[in-house]
């Protein structure tokens, strides 16, 4: 199985991320998904982990499914606020057999003060010392075009992800709609001698409702233009997704024009509004 790192450096990628699945009707949409998206030949796929380990089990057996069933490469996300160093290396140890060599490493939420307590890891940062030290796997990390959500200001946060990325491989955003926050984040981390590959999320709106809560979640604003394009058509499901994976389209362009090292789209665990986005955008052979 590729090492994402080794794949920046040799082509712009194309990645896909999806959660795991917690009813069977979930497994089943999922595999056929994958099997959908599989035409685009993705360089790499992830797994999202759930807070405080709540999706620990399911992440595992998704990944581990992935890895065993599908030729492709897989990412493993994995948060630590909450978690034991044994916890942590039993997981890695299960990865590293299966051939899994790539993980997006994360600190993630506590469920509550008392696990939040229990835990050895406090920081992402401190998940990928451990991560380098163990020298297994290409690592990645999160990146927030717009600043992370509970950071005191964009400029500390650009700071600590330039030191979060000395020890990481490349790291991977959180969606946003603006390209110029994401050339932004590019260059300031430039400015503080931090070239690692950023490779950038994209969410295509299916659902105004749905990706309001996520942006309020991670920080991420909508532009005026943006909501006022989505309202015009919101009695309309079939119109919403359209327009919404059009604005995803000129948001993909938008990014490789700028000389983005990539995309990584979310899913959703649906595969039409990734096709239609990627119908509109390019082919693969483009990138």
């Amino acid at each position: 199985m590729a090492r994402i790192g080794d794949l920046l450096t040799a082509t712009r990628t194309v990645s896909f991320e999806f959660f795991p699945p917690s009813t069977i009707e979930g497994a089943v949409q999922l595999n056929s998904t994958l099997n959908e998206l599989a035409a685009l030949r993705p360089d790499f796929l992830s797994v999202t982990y759930g807070a405080g380990g709540s999706s620990r089990e399911r992440t595992l057996d998704t990944v581990l499914a992935i890895a065993r069933e599908r030729q492709t490469t897989v990412m493993a996300h994995l948060t630590c606020i909450g978690h034991t160093v044994a916890q942590v290396d039993a997981m890695l140890d299960i990865y590293a057999t299966n051939g899994v060599a790539n993980i997006l490493a994360l600190a993630g939420d506590a469920p509550d003060a008392e696990t939040s307590a229990t835990g050895h890891f406090h920081y992402a940062s401190d998940l990928v010392r451990h991560l380098r030290r163990d020298g297994r796997f290409s690592i990645g990390v999160a990146a927030h075009p717009e600043g992370h959500p509970r950071s005191r200001c964009v400029r500390t946060d650009r700071r600590l992800l330039a030191a979060k990325l000395q020890d990481a491989d490349f790291a991977l955003t959180q969606f946003f709609f603006d390209p110029a926050d994401y050339f932004s984040m590019v260059e300031d981390l430039g400015k503080l001698g931090c070239t690692k590959p950023i490779i950038p999320g994209v969410i295509p709106i299916l659902n105004a409702g749905q990706v309001k809560k996520f942006a309020t979640m991670a920080g991420a604003t909508i532009p005026p233009s943006i909501i006022k394009r989505i309202a015009a058509v919101q009695d309309d499901p079939v119109a919403v997704r359209s327009v919404g994976t059009e604005i995803a389209g000129q948001l993909c362009r938008d990014l490789l024009d700028g000389g983005a090292p990539g995309l990584h789209i979310y899913t959703l665990n649906q595969a039409v509004a990734t096709l239609a986005v990627f119908d509109q955008v390019v082919t693969r052979a483009a990138l």
